[in-house]
């Protein structure tokens, strides 16, 4: 198992209109490819301007395969459209994480 593991920043004053555009726009299409996230969540202490994201895969061709079919969704390229209309984010950081061989997710 890996995690898909993000971090997105945005511009102070921001973030709280580009999470209710992603709530309307994003989130359907974006769980219908990808399935639910282990984690979605607004930082509290710390860059407050920041969420994180945790996707889990059975691999790296598993994430490629889920990712491709979300890039063609029309749903997801409108929502894609209207987030850089909206201008929020500024950053964006990746990490691929793999699960330590004792992990499991809590109900897997």
């Amino acid at each position: 198992m890996i995690f898909d593991h993000r971090t997105y920043y945005c511009r102070p004053g921001t973030i709280k209109a580009h999470l209710a555009l992603y709530q309307e726009m994003g989130w359907k299409p974006q769980t219908r490819h990808l399935g639910q996230p282990a984690l979605y969540a607004t930082t509290e202490v710390g860059d407050v301007n920041s969420y994180v994201h945790v996707w889990t895969y059975k691999d790296l061709a598993d994430r490629t395969a889920k990712r491709a079919a979300l890039w063609v969704d029309p749903e997801w390229l409108e929502y894609v459209k209207k987030s850089g209309e909206l201008g929020a984010l500024v950053k964006q950081e990746n990490k691929i994480l793999v699960a330590a061989p004792f992990f499991k997710l809590p109900g897997a």
